[in-house]
């Protein structure tokens, strides 16, 4: 879900770039981005694969599934798409039929993403709270009884 969709409601074309991002993402590394858990550093899927973008790392997040068949070119193509997909400000974000044609160049020269959105995730044990009550979407309730 785009974060400008989950924070304040709105949606547009941009919205769904993000969820193709996303998708992208998930479908080449192998991993899923809700769940997904980077425990050195508390990173969504999203975060980790930036992470690995900016550290020129990035093959690093190839799905194993991959790695004897993949071209490694054409995967990194995947991951600039990808990430351009889900940066943060959706005037950022280019549109689909600019993804698909990124995707179906040879030729085309990819701009370099911004940071995208959702990169660090809170860790349960951050939250300062025992109570009793937290749940693992870190919700509390407040009251425990009705009005």
């Amino acid at each position: 879900m785009s974060p400008e969709y989950a924070l304040d409601g709105f949606f547009s074309v941009k919205s769904d770039v993000f969820s193709f991002g996303v998708v992208l993402l998930e479908i080449i590394s192998g991993k899923k981005n809700t769940g997904f858990y980077q425990s050195d550093q508390v990173l969504s899927l999203l975060g980790y694969a930036w992470k690995l973008w900016r550290e020129n790392k990035a093959l690093d997040l190839m799905d194993v599934a991959l790695s004897e068949t993949c071209n490694a070119n054409e995967f990194l193509k995947c991951i600039n798409v990808g990430l351009l997909c889900v940066q943060e400000d959706p005037d950022d974000r280019p549109t689909m039929s600019t993804v698909v044609f990124m995707l179906g160049s040879e030729t085309a020269t990819l701009p370099n993403p911004k940071q995208p959105a959702f990169v660090v995730r809170k860790s349960l044990s951050s939250t300062g709270s025992s109570s009793k009550g937290l749940s693992i979407n870190e919700f509390t309730a407040t009251l425990e009884q009705g009005r």
